[in-house]
């Protein structure tokens, strides 16, 4: 048994090993959120939904197998999903007329309604959690971790 928590790493002098720390910090702190915000748009939504809800919105019509590329998973785990969310009624499928292989897939008028409340109640929820923050340090954040998040995908996608 621990008596006192390990220290935790110091930027200055680990800095990788302190971003490692603060990434689990926040992704497992997301993931506890996540589920909360994926009942706000459906009672019945699993939280790893949210997410590609919210790229659906901001990509309408776009193929499953794009979407699978872009979450770096499988075609049958999108496919999977997606089925759950037509059947939620949050999302539509049509035959591509470009091709007739692919699926183009967008947010029903429910679903693009659900979606919006909920991202509007996380960007509240965000600005109250937040309100000490300067405006042009939320920025930086948001600039930052797109940044990081380019760069991850790009080495990721190196490795395959």
């Amino acid at each position: 048994m621990h008596d006192a928590a390990a220290p935790l790493p110091d930027p200055e002098t680990d800095p990788y090993g302190a971003l490692e720390h603060e990434l689990r910090t926040l992704i497992r702190r997301a993931q506890s959120s996540s589920a909360q915000t994926a009942r706000r748009v459906h009672p019945e939504l699993d939280a790893s939904a949210y997410p590609l809800l919210a790229h659906i919105d901001s990509h309408p019509g776009i193929r499953g197998s794009d979407l699978a590329a872009h979450f770096g998973v499988g075609r049958a785990t999108v496919s999977r999903q997606l089925s759950r969310l037509v059947k939620l009624g949050l999302v539509h499928r049509e035959v591509d007329p470009e091709d007739t292989r692919g699926q183009q897939i967008t947010l029903t008028k429910d679903g693009a309604a659900r979606f919006a409340r909920a991202r509007d109640s996380r960007v509240e929820m965000l600005k109250q959690a937040l309100d000490g923050w300067d405006g042009s340090d939320v920025g930086t954040l948001s600039t930052l971790l797109r940044r990081y998040s380019a760069d991850f995908v790009a080495w990721r996608d190196q490795q395959r």
